[in-house]
């Protein structure tokens, strides 16, 4: 079974945060054109089960598939930009490993050895690669972290046995590392880049491709150069310029040939690579004729990579409108300190989207309210859900104090509260309500407008829901369901009719989203941003200078690769 698959190991020296995962994603693109099937694994080296107990400013956003496995980011990426089926066995960890390893040294299946990281450890992670195979043509593995890392010592080694055990011509390495360019000289150094090779040579590891991070255009001297010195080909050294949007990244890598070098390292035969649709969709992007600015309400808004799924979620439904989404990412703390002030004059959207805990959610129930007295489009994601319904009790409906359970214990209307059999759980890992549910559309709702068909199925990661005591209420002041879960107990979507656009969810529609297939939910939201943007008159001449100046102090969220 292993020999017909193809294995590809991607690691990365210097520094962290090159894009290997951007990389990896988009070298499965470049398979998926030329007829191949693939999947995908992380492997990070932290000792943490998962990341979905770690808080996003450590480590970005928690990516959830179908099963419901909490996941590292870069799986995102890997659903964005192939059709591979990932589930839990696509993000492996030092956690993962070691609680395995210790679980079978504790029934006796080591039979008195002692247990140690070789061969044990390194004979977990190869068999979690091997399992991969499953009929696949290419098996496409990050290995998380930087050469260097001790961390990653045992991944390294695990992947330096591979090529021993599979056949050279089954397994190919590629190593991203970073060309800086010296503004003094006026020069790009290869020096990091043979340092890292030298590291990785160091425990085992001759990297067959190499993909070099740089800023600007590299010479054939700069890559003879870099070939010289790190025992490669000069057409084995990929430029990866930076680039405006990431789904560039693709077209790029092909034409520096890397697709092709890897088919002819790994002895595959395949058709010739098929790009037509992703390049009408950079062309699409490149000629967004339109624009909108969304007000992204959070408390991780310093750091964007804990919303990378809603980001790109944004983006692709904007260029379905053919307009160009600016995201200003506003501090929900910010507003309970300070209030609304003029926040808001310059978006034609609010958005707040997923969270946890206290800090910062009297902020975003003031940015609802302003949303829903000002007619401004709301869109209300899992706990943006919430607080929107706590707003709408509180001051529409008159239950003053209304809350969620999780913020207040003590409020008078628990609104939001903890569903029955989640009150004893005391483990926080992996024990919300984690992973794809059913979701069935209310008739005659706009949601069923959306959708445009009565079942559907959204990703979740919560533990808390709404009280579906307070339902008729609501609903009797214009707060409805638009969508339930199949036996009805549970809401998943509440609208409300006297609006533009208002709706909250309680599910992830970002980790649905596609580039080439945009979330219905994204492309609706948006296309009521562009009405109410022309409803306001903001592409008037006098206000678009107006709202320029403002944006040239906002920092903007990049696509660069």
């Amino acid at each position: 079974m292993y020999k017909s698959t193809k294995f590809i190991f991607i690691t990365g020296g210097v520094l962290s945060s090159l894009g290997k995962g951007l990389s990896a994603a988009a070298i499965g693109a470049l398979m998926e054109c030329r007829g191949l099937t693939v999947t995908l694994l992380k492997m990070d080296p932290y000792i943490n089960v998962d990341p979905g107990t770690m808080n996003p400013f450590q480590h970005g956003e928690v990516f959830v598939l179908d099963d419901g496995a909490e996941t590292d980011l870069d799986l995102g990426h890997y659903e964005r930009f192939t059709h591979a089926v990932l589930t839990r066995k696509n993000n492996l960890t030092t956690g993962q490993v070691y609680d395995t390893v210790i679980q079978k040294e504790r029934r006796g299946e080591y039979l008195g050895a002692t247990v140690q990281v070789i061969p044990h450890i390194t004979d977990e992670i190869k068999a979690r690669i091997r399992s991969l195979a499953n009929g696949t043509d290419v098996a496409i593995v990050e290995v998380g972290g930087t050469v260097g890392d001790i961390e990653s010592l045992p991944f390294l080694e695990a992947i330096r046995q591979l090529r021993a055990d599979l056949g050279h011509e089954n397994l190919l390495y590629i190593h991203l590392t970073l060309l800086p360019y010296l503004k003094g000289s006026g020069e790009v150094k290869t020096k990091p880049t043979q340092h890292s090779v030298k590291a990785l040579r160091e425990v085992g590891i001759q990297p067959d491709i190499l993909i070099c991070r740089t800023e600007r255009r590299i010479s054939r001297d700069v890559k003879e150069k870099i070939a010289l010195f790190c025992n490669v080909r000069p057409e084995e050294v990929i430029a990866a310029e930076d680039v405006d949007c990431i789904y560039e990244v693709p077209l790029k890598f092909h034409e520096e040939g890397l697709d092709q070098k890897a088919v002819e390292l790994l002895n595959i035969w395949t058709r010739a690579p098929r790009l037509e649709e992703w390049e009408t969709f950079i062309r699409r992007v490149k000629s967004l004729s339109r624009q909108v600015t969304v007000g992204v309400v959070g408390k991780y808004v310093d750091l964007r990579e804990s919303y990378k799924s809603l980001n790109e979620a944004l983006f692709a439904g904007g260029v379905h409108n053919e307009t160009l989404v600016n995201l200003k990412f506003i501090d929900s703390e910010s507003l309970e300190k300070d209030g609304i002030r003029d926040q808001f004059d310059d978006v034609d959207g609010i958005l707040v989207p997923g969270g946890f805990g206290s800090r910062g959610i009297e902020g975003k129930i003031m940015a609802a309210q302003y949303a829903r007295e000002n007619l401004i489009p709301y869109f209300g994601i899992c706990l943006g859900m919430q607080i929107a319904v706590a707003e709408f009790a509180r001051n529409v409906c008159g239950m003053k104090g209304a809350n969620s359970t999780e913020f207040d214990l003590e409020t008078p209307y628990p609104v939001i509260d903890l569903m029955e059999h989640q009150r004893a759980i005391t483990d926080k890992g992996g024990t919300m309500r984690l992973g794809a549910y059913d979701c069935v559309i209310v008739p005659e709702s706009r949601s069923l407008d959306i959708y445009g068909k009565r079942t559907v199925s959204e990703r979740h990661r919560h533990r808390y829901e709404f009280n579906s005591r307070y339902l008729e209420p609501m609903a009797q002041k214009g707060l409805k369901p638009g969508g339930l879960s199949p036996d009805g107990k549970l809401v998943e979507i509440m609208e409300y009719a006297d609006h533009p656009w208002f709706i909250g969810c309680q599910f992830h529609p970002e980790f649905k989203s596609r580039p080439m297939d945009p979330h219905p939910l994204f492309c609706s939201y948006l296309k009521a941003c562009l009405d109410y943007r022309a409803a306001s008159g903001k592409d008037h001449p006098r206000v678009q200078d107006k709202v320029r100046k403002i944006r040239a102090t906002d920092a903007q969220p990049s696509h660069a690769g």
